[in-house]
């Protein structure tokens, strides 16, 4: 049995592993454009230079080799023909498969706003690649612009004010880290940076540019016509699914490749896994999905079933926040705060559920929220106050020293 992984990420390796770990005998070939393994939640060490290309690897360096993987990098396919399932490599190549795996990510969105698609100076953080171009360029640069204050934004923000660099962040909604943080979790990090020399232009959103006769953008003009002088620009404007090797095939993709929870596409033998599929891309998830898919090319039926809720964790200055949920109250939710020496605390509960938290400060001992989120577990009887739960108050012992669930 032939399996092929397009795409070498977190996704990837966790189902060449899975597979090699449950079929001995199995032939199993990874094809990826990247030429290193790497932490893509780690690039911002590289640009600060606490890491290099050997240190972001999460794999040890005999990897391919003790799990007998062949690896195909610094190629890209292009397209797929489910019929005889073969792939074809942008070098003409020609790969047969068994069964298929597709977990090629997905890439920076760059907006199209005056020359940002052309000039040689702008660039997102997604892969390897971006941030070596970006670190060569940043050694010569004083003045950063970075479009955007969610998660990339800001750990991109931080390694370039370790530097010494001057960072402007400019900000459409009226405060950082949006999607993970609510005003008042998000201007706790904002004064640190600021404390730390960072500018914030929050509200205001990009309109036109500036480029000068070498290609490179050296002024980009605000909305409210603000000017920003700038020798290197990061977009941290989200990402877009890296569907290109299947537009041209039968599988079954728009924004994103659809699957089942067996991670499987509409076509038979051929899964998707990670960010390209649409599902919450953030690390244990791309794992997760990862290992669901490569059961299911093994024969052996496995559902994913994740589909619960967006992680993400940060550190700042010392400072330690967990964003656990959707995070967006709604209507007739409950909203419960609670902000003492400890650090800051808000759940959101949804007919008597925990729909999401947000832990700033302490975050030990948080793994109960997960669980009651992704179990949809009813908190109406629960008399322990919902910022001091255990798994204790869910589970009894019964006459034999069992625990049971109650």
């Amino acid at each position: 049995m032939k399996h092929v992984i397009i795409g070498a990420g977190a996704a990837g390796i966790q189902a060449a592993k899975t597979i090699r770990s449950l079929s001995a005998d199995a032939e199993i070939l990874m094809i990826s454009t990247d030429v290193h393994v790497h932490s893509r939640c780690m690039l911002h060490k590289y640009l600060s230079y606490e890491r290099n290309e050997k240190t972001l690897s999460f794999v040890p360096d005999d990897f391919f080799e003790k799990n007998n993987i062949s690896w195909v990098k610094n190629e890209t396919v292009v397209s797929i023909d489910t019929e005889h399932s073969l792939l074809t490599l942008k070098n003409d190549q020609s790969i047969p498969y068994d069964r298929l795996l597709i977990a090629t990510g997905a890439h920076s969105f760059i907006p199209p706003i005056g020359q940002f698609r052309e000039a040689t100076n702008v660039f997102g953080l997604r892969d390897l690649s971006d941030a070596q171009q970006i670190r060569t360029l940043a050694d010569q640069a004083n003045n950063i612009l970075i479009v955007g204050s969610g998660l990339v934004g800001m750990d991109a923000a931080y390694a370039f004010l370790e530097q010494g660099k001057s960072v402007t962040v400019v900000e459409m909604a009226e405060r950082i880290l949006p999607l993970q943080l609510d005003e008042i979790a998000g201007n706790v990090y904002r004064k640190k940076f600021e404390a730390h020399g960072c500018r914030f232009l929050l509200g205001k959103k990009a309109s036109e540019t500036i480029m000068n006769e070498k290609g490179a953008i050296e002024t980009v003009i605000l909305d409210d016509g603000t000017e920003i002088s700038c020798d290197l620009v990061i977009v941290a404007a989200g990402v877009r699914p890296a569907i290109e090797c299947v537009q041209e095939s039968n599988i079954q993709a728009e924004r994103f490749i659809e699957v089942n929870n067996h991670m499987e596409t509409n076509v038979r033998h051929v899964y998707a896994a990670g960010d390209v599929a649409g599902l919450s891309g953030i690390w244990p998830n791309a794992m997760k999905q990862g290992e669901t898919a490569a059961f299911n090319m093994c024969g052996i039926e496995k559902e994913y079933t994740d589909l619960y809720a967006m992680k993400n964790t940060m550190n700042f200055y010392g400072i330690t926040t967990l964003s656990l949920g959707r995070g967006i109250p709604e209507k007739d939710d409950q909203v419960i705060i609670q902000h003492d020496s400890k650090g800051y605390r808000r759940a959101i509960l949804r007919n008597g559920k925990l729909d999401s938290i947000l832990i700033q400060g302490e975050i030990d001992y948080s793994g109960i929220y997960q669980y009651l989120i992704k179990n949809e577990i009813d908190l109406s009887e629960i008399e322990t106050d919902i910022f001091h739960l255990s798994f204790a108050d869910f589970y009894k012992i019964d006459k034999n020293g069992q625990y049971y669930y109650h």
